[in-house]
């Protein structure tokens, strides 16, 4: 499950252009739930006070940027780093 879906799909039902005050009245008591905690859209959406959106991408996108690290589930944590030297891994796999 995508980390914004719940706010994604409810800003596709507003209409845009919007400012970020039309956003929190309409949604932000949209519960955006993190790896480890949560946190309502009205407290991402107030660190843009003077913002005007154009789309509900152009909102949803600006909401991802403004998480910060507690929207990280493992710090630090990449599946893609190579095996070290003597470690037997899976073979890689081209798509």
């Amino acid at each position: 499950m995508r980390l914004l879906q719940d706010v994604e799909e409810s800003f596709q039902t507003h209409t845009f252009p919007a400012t970020t005050e039309e956003l929190i009245e309409a949604h932000g008591d949209i519960e955006v739930e993190l790896p480890n905690g949560s946190i309502q859209l009205n407290e991402v959406l107030s660190l843009f006070p003077e913002e005007q959106f154009d789309s509900a991408n152009d909102a949803s996108v600006l909401t991802y940027g403004a998480l910060g690290e507690e929207a990280i589930g493992r710090k630090g944590y990449s599946d893609r780093d190579p095996y070290c030297i003597g470690e037997e891994g899976h073979d890689r796999v081209s798509l």
